[in-house]
């Protein structure tokens, strides 16, 4: 199996400044998502992952992102038998000292 690319909070928040084209999916369930999310970031719970992986475009690359780092990384391991290129962002929100906005 393929190892999943793990990316650190740092490495993302420069992606985000220098404006790369990646997109990020916030697999928290929406009561943690209350608390604050990465600006710009899609919001899909873990379980609508499989649902969602059909709107999704395949030639982009994805950030995965969770509280610590375990839900994003199995989102990861889904989307990447799916086609998808994907890291996951270690540490998770727990990590993540950028801005969050508040929905």
């Amino acid at each position: 199996m393929d190892q999943i690319k793990e990316i650190s909070t740092t490495e993302v928040e420069e992606m985000l400044i220098k404006e790369q084209d990646v997109v990020l999916i916030d697999v928290r369930e929406d009561e943690e998502i209350a608390n604050g999310i990465i600006e710009g970031a899609l919001h899909i719970p873990l379980k609508q992952i499989p649902k969602a992986t059909d709107s999704l475009d395949r030639s982009k690359e994805y950030i995965l992102v969770c509280r610590s780092g375990g839900r994003s990384m199995n989102a990861a391991l889904y989307m990447k038998e799916q086609g998808f290129n994907v890291s996951n962002m270690i540490g998770g929100m727990i990590d993540w000292q950028g801005e969050v906005i508040i929905k």
